[in-house]
């Protein structure tokens, strides 16, 4: 069986098959931080506020100072920011806040609703502050739709990161590989239903680098994302950056990188959840009439507020990777990049 049923160009976002809705993939290579830890560089040109130029190899995003995306509401869904370098300050509005970057990952469970905002802090001002992440939308079944939001951090050193051959690394961020599982996803979450047969899969092929990715269960869609790489063989198919490859699920899939640089995938799979999706901005709802539900109740409630100071908050630039969670446990780790 040819395991690649069809080669797609990933656009901005990529598209997803359900039950992800899409991913964004954010490169940006920043330069040295000034005393704000926003750009030591002009930003005279940018459109502030709402700059996705890449001018420069990197954009503001909606900061006016520091990049990234400053307090705004979501519901219905979940968000799995997988951070691969940089940093990324958050703030919601349930009272929690962290750093993380470097191979963390912040699960966010939207549920009935959630403002918050996700910076990114550039700590470095001798050398530029490169930034790569992706942030996954993942759906939410329709009798979770309204649970309480919930917010949770899967730190680096507790996802298994495998190397099955050699100048392979498979980093597992949902699911299971060779018995190896990473800490649960939130409770209410799709990928805790084990049902749902998710896979979150970051992997990394030096040149020249073999690897098998082994069959998963029927019924489930599988998809690869070429992130980084240009002659990526895939079956008998080629993959690179930007294109996608919707992957037969029981099949296993023979990868090599025939390419001069590390190659870098993404691998999504899931059961469908097989609900309509209605979209309206940051609300993925079923109906018409709960995204105006929806909207009414963010405007009249603003989703429990925000307790913040700033819209954009930004921890101080000595702070290391750390999480503070709503019933008020501290967790720490020491800054680090992969």
């Amino acid at each position: 069986m040819d395991p690649v049923i069809q080669l797609v160009e990933l656009g901005m976002p990529w598209t997803g098959l359900d039950p992800f809705i899409f991913t964004v993939h954010h490169v940006d290579d920043y330069p040295e931080g000034n005393e704000f830890q926003g750009p030591a560089a002009s930003l005279a040109g940018r459109r502030l506020g709402m700059d996705f130029s890449y001018r420069d190899g990197w954009s503001m995003y909606h900061g006016d100072s520091v990049p990234g995306f400053p307090q705004h509401p979501h519901r219905g869904f979940e968000t799995v920011t997988v951070v691969r370098r940089g940093y990324v300050d958050h703030a919601d509005s349930l009272g929690a806040t962290a750093r993380y970057g470097g191979g963390d990952v912040q699960w966010l469970t939207t549920g009935s609703g959630i403002m918050h905002a996700e910076m990114f802090p550039l700590i470095k001002t001798s050398e530029p502050n490169p930034l790569e992440l992706f942030q996954i939308w993942l759906n939410l079944p329709p009798h979770s739709k309204m649970v309480d939001a919930h917010f949770s951090m899967l730190w680096s050193e507790e996802i298994p990161a495998l190397t099955p051959r050699p100048g392979v690394r498979v980093e597992v961020v949902a699911g299971e590989l060779d018995g190896h599982r990473p800490p649960p996803p939130p409770p209410d979450s799709w990928g805790s239903d084990p049902t749902a047969d998710m896979a979150i899969w970051v992997i990394l092929l030096e040149p020249g680098a073999e690897w098998v990715i082994p069959g998963a269960v029927p019924g489930v869609n599988r998809m690869l994302h070429g992130a980084q790489g240009q002659n990526i063989g895939v079956g008998d198919h080629r993959l690179a950056k930007n294109i996608g490859a919707r992957l037969h699920p029981e099949a296993p899939v023979a990868l090599v990188n025939d390419g001069a640089e590390t190659a870098e995938l993404l691998l999504l799979q899931g059961r469908p959840i097989g609900a309509p999706v209605i979209q309206m901005g940051p609300f993925v709802m079923n109906t018409a009439d709960e995204i105006q539900t929806a909207i009414d109740d963010y405007r009249r409630t603003q989703f429990g507020g925000w307790p913040w100071e700033s819209p954009s908050p930004v921890h101080p630039r000595t702070s290391g990777r750390f999480a503070l969670h709503v019933d008020g446990r501290t967790e720490h780790r020491e800054l680090q990049e992969i």
